[in-house]
């Protein structure tokens, strides 16, 4: 996990057509903790939110090929249940809940240790072209890195 380049997914555990397990280790230090809090560092919950969005995106974009690229639009509920510190390891769960017409639903949630940190109900995403070939071949390059897909396949 990398927070302030938003890059949450460090690995991904399972994935199929309506599913994903992934997995994101808080680094020790980062500079959004000298902000968020001196002292006393937390991951901001909208990174959190952030974290089960990107997991939803790579399940997405994993079953559409990598032809289109979801954006979050809304959601309909969070619920920030405990804090997460440096050096928590989470595991990032989210499953699809509708798609068609260009966009899709997912309900998406956060565990550590077996514990319930956060969840997601009703995200929403807009499925559109990806915006520049450069975006999509970046996209590509980090799901081979999480472990989404194998290099032959980007």
């Amino acid at each position: 996990m990398r927070l302030e380049y938003f890059q949450m997914i460090d690995k991904v555990l399972s994935v199929d057509a309506e599913s994903i397990l992934a997995e994101a280790t808080v680094p020790l230090a980062s500079p959004v903790f000298e902000g968020h809090f001196p002292g006393h560092p937390l991951v901001p919950g909208v990174l959190l939110v952030e974290t089960m969005a990107q997991a939803s995106g790579h399940m997405l974009m994993k079953r559409l090929g990598f032809a289109r690229m979801p954006f979050l639009i809304g959601s309909r509920e969070t619920k920030l249940r405990s804090f997460v510190g440096p050096g928590m390891v989470l595991n990032v769960t989210a499953r699809l809940v509708h798609e068609g017409s260009g966009f899709a639903v997912t309900d998406a949630a956060i565990t550590s240790a077996g514990k319930r940190i956060c969840e997601v109900r009703e995200m929403k995403f807009s499925i559109q072209d990806f915006p520049a070939p450069e975006l999509q071949a970046a996209m590509r390059a980090q799901a081979v890195r999480m472990g989404l897909i194998e290099d032959r396949e980007a």
